[in-house]
């Protein structure tokens, strides 16, 4: 596949994305808007040509793929003066790998469409471990030919990689697997207490419990963490609760009651309250220290 690309966003899932891409030798331009960020000179490291503009990666780009953090952001890039939207070539086709939610996916998409633009939402799950080593799940909405003429790139980056639908449907889909990986941390926490409770050791419940019907990812690759008191971030709860706040937002529209996304909510905002907000910064494994330090946690 020889297309020229342009990759916008290097941050923790941007950046190792950019390199496997780089490393299958696709031609690929990236760029950030913090120029000095270690991202940028790894995926550089990897074959990647920084550009030193928005217009410098894309106005040659034939796909060009965005992974940024919240609403405006991805909106601002796209569609903001100087942005994608404006530069790109005639039928370019912009990626968005952010977790933006439908309603945001399906008005950029709209929007871009009106230009003679396409466009593909495409969230990602698999933290930063996943985005290493090239094994992202990928939901992906929008047109069906789109999605196949994306496929060889995706297959750099990602292991499972879905069709999920029209323009917004890849969102729809992270939504409810944000709300999995929110419980499943509920989940995890709880175990923990009751085991350090009875006296257990805790390397039980990941090594016994993870080989029966309660094993799931959280549990096998946070629950030795949790352990560790390892609360760096793979996935930041300011991040998650973003997605949250998404979630809500779909919920909301449709008058649906989601009381197990708002106590993994009102958790993860305990901790992130903590060292005067900087609790956030932390993995979302983090959210233990609501049940062992939170004096508002009744």
């Amino acid at each position: 596949m020889d297309k020229s690309l342009a990759f916008l966003g290097m941050g923790t899932m941007g950046a190792p994305m950019a390199v496997n891409l780089a490393r299958c030798d696709f031609t690929l331009r990236i760029w950030n808007r913090t120029p000095n960020r270690q991202g940028v000179q790894l995926a550089a490291s990897a074959g990647a040509t920084v550009a030193a503009s928005i217009a410098e990666a894309v106005t040659e780009a034939e796909i060009i793929f965005t992974c940024l953090g919240d609403v405006p952001d991805v909106e601002a890039v796209i569609l903001g003066v100087g942005g994608v939207a404006e530069l790109a070539p005639p039928n370019a086709l912009v990626v968005d790998f952010s977790t933006i939610g439908p309603d945001a996916a399906r008005a950029i998409g709209s929007a871009l469409q009106s230009r003679g633009l396409r466009f593909l939402d495409a969230p990602i799950s698999g933290g930063d471990i996943g985005a290493q080593n090239g094994t992202l799940t990928i939901m992906v909405g929008g047109d069906a030919d789109d999605f196949a003429e994306c496929q060889p790139l995706f297959a750099a980056i990602g292991k499972t990689i879905r069709h999920c639908g029209a323009v917004g449907s890849g969102q729809a889909v992270k939504m409810c697997n944000q709300v999995l990986g929110a419980l499943h941390m509920v989940a995890l926490c709880e175990a923990m207490q009751l085991a350090r409770q009875q006296n257990l050791d805790p390397n039980l419940i990941v090594e016994v419990c993870g080989t029966g019907a309660a094993g799931s990812w959280a549990l096998s690759n946070l629950g030795p963490k949790i352990i560790e008191a390892d609360f760096a971030p793979g996935f930041a709860i300011k991040h998650m609760l973003k997605d949250l706040r998404l979630v809500g937002e779909c919920a909301r529209s449709s008058d649906l009651d989601l009381p197990g996304v708002q106590l993994a909510d009102r958790l993860f905002k305990l901790v992130q309250a903590m060292e005067e907000g900087a609790g956030g910064e932390q993995g979302t494994q983090a959210m233990l220290r609501a049940y062992r330090e939170s004096k508002s946690l009744t």
